[in-house]
């Protein structure tokens, strides 16, 4: 199927479907002069990145992306409760560092020292070689367990840090495990909320590749949803991760086959936002090339 036709199974498809604080104190900092003498700086192949600022570094087996997608990480400047190293860029964790940041962040049960903990290495996981260091020192399921937390801000700060590891895709292959949960807590949370956009981060990393797409097929038309209900940051993050699923074409009919209302069509409206409107109509236009490759 080609042609106008194709073009209009396109639409017709997307319409219809205080002690711990002390030791905290000394971890973070009555280690400084010794990293100092070492000259620890930061990767510059990771870099540090604004919150919300996209990253193009690919780590781990592969030199960048199966496809022309665009990485995301967090990096915490000024969050409250702040990173423990005060989110200089110069505190950067090393191996022994981290695998003690670790150990606090499973055996302690106080949320303030959680969510610290959580900035910290979530603002570390923004360095290439920590993002694999953190793996090697089991740290992927320490962090997972905490998207469970029924704090919200935990939760928040748990996808965060997740997000950064998932740069890794040898990282990838352990986080996928969670893409479930994260999902529902994407779809069944507070619309527009901290912890919807931190999943959808997470999400749209997890599928800059291909190789984990399949785990949304049955998400698509809550995806869809979220798009037409939620605000400007939400609906620019859910199009980021459509256009990851849509420019595979084994994706295609998921998507074809989405519920979607017809009030997907203000998304055309003049008034609507150009970062938007673009993602709209680049959405459209990969489908329709996938659709074109598989002879239809």
């Amino acid at each position: 199927m080609g042609g106008p036709r194709g073009a209009g199974w396109v639409a017709a498809g997307l319409l219809l479907g205080a002690g711990a604080c002390y030791c905290i104190y000394r971890l973070t900092r009555g280690r400084r002069r010794g990293d100092r003498e070492l000259g620890m700086r930061p990767s510059k192949s990771a870099g540090i990145l604004e919150e919300g600022t996209s990253k193009g570094q690919l780590c781990g087996r592969s030199a960048r992306p199966q496809r022309g997608g665009t990485w995301e990480s967090q990096w915490s400047k000024t969050s409250q409760p702040e990173d423990l190293t005060d989110g200089s860029y110069d505190d950067v964790l090393n191996a022994a560092q981290l695998q003690k940041l670790l150990y606090l962040l499973e055996s302690t049960e106080d949320p303030v020292i959680i969510e610290r903990a959580l900035i910290t290495l979530g603002n570390n996981a923004a360095f290439s070689v920590n993002q694999a260091i953190i793996r090697e020192l089991g740290g992927i399921p320490i962090v997972g367990n905490k998207i469970n937390h029924s704090n919200q801000s935990i939760k928040e700060k748990a996808l965060n840090a997740l997000n950064n590891l998932s740069v890794n895709v040898e990282n990838q292959i352990k986080i996928k495990i969670y893409i479930n949960q994260v999902c529902e807590d994407v779809f069944s949370g507070p619309l527009n909320s901290a912890v919807q956009l931190a999943g959808l981060r997470l999400l749209t990393n997890m599928t800059v590749t291909n190789d984990h797409q399949h785990m949304l097929h049955s998400y698509i038309t809550d995806l869809f949803q979220v798009l037409l209900t939620g605000n400007g940051n939400t609906k620019v993050q859910v199009l980021k991760l459509l256009l990851n699923l849509s420019e595979n074409p084994a994706m295609t009919e998921g998507l074809l086959r989405a519920q979607v209302d017809s009030s997907f069509l203000s998304l055309y409206d003049s008034h609507v936002a150009k970062e938007i409107l673009l993602r709209v109509l680049t959405l459209f236009q990969n489908i329709n090339n996938c659709l074109k490759i598989e002879g239809r």
